[in-house]
């Protein structure tokens, strides 16, 4: 695998509650995406808010450890927290404090040569109903003529303008090489189903649309081809849903990387792979991208996550 992504988004705390008490993870749908992308092999920087706290300290090291290079945008309100609340299914509600609904991301020097440099960049939770920003961004990466892959992954808990965001989102994504959009992203957006959605997104020129339909699986379409995959059967039950759209949006960013597929066979392949690393994720607590071979003959159910 060749080439360097840069991600564009969110950095956070996760806060996890449930039955059992409450635990921390770090977080955020474009910090998953990079740690997932270098998991898979690929050389990632992350673009995103980081504030110079204890949360801060902690999204930073954890990056380290996974060898993502940041390029960290100052916070006045400190570092972004999410808390969630699972349900018996694993699916999350959230709730987000002042800074992660006021994120900020700088497009200086650095960043824009990052971005210049890259192979692919990859948004995902970023704020398009902020204008100003959203044009700040575009404008980098139209000069910087580089491949971009988008998934809005819109939280109605962080968005002040729904319409907006709309237009900011659409704007960016006109000839994008790939979006991810899931059935909630469609609900909350448009209010409509992700089939109107797709054929929306393919309409407006995106190269291929990944559209995640939850329980019924994804389904890609890329020009006249489209494909559609069930969800994985992996050894082991579901423990949280949290990380399994980054983990397919990293590994569909990944498999672009290494060549746009030319067929229906090879679209097939990659979102077969994307579904299996999401299934794989989702057996684990926390929204780290696990490969298939981390459950493979593994019976989690004794030994635990």
């Amino acid at each position: 695998m060749t080439g360097r992504a840069v991600v564009v988004g969110d950095a956070l705390i996760d806060e996890l509650r449930d039955d059992t008490g409450v635990r921390e993870f770090v977080g955020g749908a474009a910090l998953n995406v990079a740690v997932g992308l270098s998991r898979l092999g690929v050389p990632a920087t992350l673009i995103a808010m980081v504030g110079d706290d204890e949360a801060g300290d902690h999204i930073r090291s954890y990056l380290r450890d996974f060898g993502v290079e940041l390029l960290a945008t100052p916070s006045s309100l400190g570092s972004s927290r999410a808390v969630s609340t699972r349900s018996a299914g694993g699916e999350p509600t959230y709730e987000f404090n002042a800074a992660a609904k006021a994120r900020r991301i700088r497009f200086g020097a650095a960043e824009r040569e990052a971005i210049a440099a890259a192979s692919i960049v990859a948004v995902s939770c970023f704020p398009f109903d902020d204008v100003a920003q959203t044009l700040e961004f575009t404008e980098a990466v139209r000069t910087a003529g580089v491949g971009l892959a988008i998934d809005p992954n819109p939280r109605s808990g962080m968005m002040s303008d729904r319409a907006e965001f709309v237009v900011g989102f659409e704007a960016l994504a006109v000839g994008a090489s790939l979006v991810k959009v899931g059935e909630d992203d469609s609900r909350l957006l448009y209010g409509d189903e992700l089939d109107a959605l797709r054929a929306r997104l393919v309409d407006v020129g995106v190269g291929a649309v990944l559209a995640t339909e939850g329980a019924h699986g994804a389904t890609i379409e890329a020009g006249p081809t489209v494909v559609t995959r069930p969800i994985s059967s992996l050894s082991g039950r579901i423990v949280d849903t949290m990380g399994a759209g980054d983990a397919a949006f990293a590994t569909a960013v990944a498999g672009l990387l290494e060549g746009t597929p030319a067929d229906a066979d090879e679209w097939g392949a990659l979102l077969e792979r994307a579904m299996d690393v999401a299934a794989a994720t989702c057996r684990f607590e926390g929204a780290l991208l696990r490969l298939p071979s981390a459950v493979a003959g593994v019976d989690l159910d004794q030994i635990g996550t």
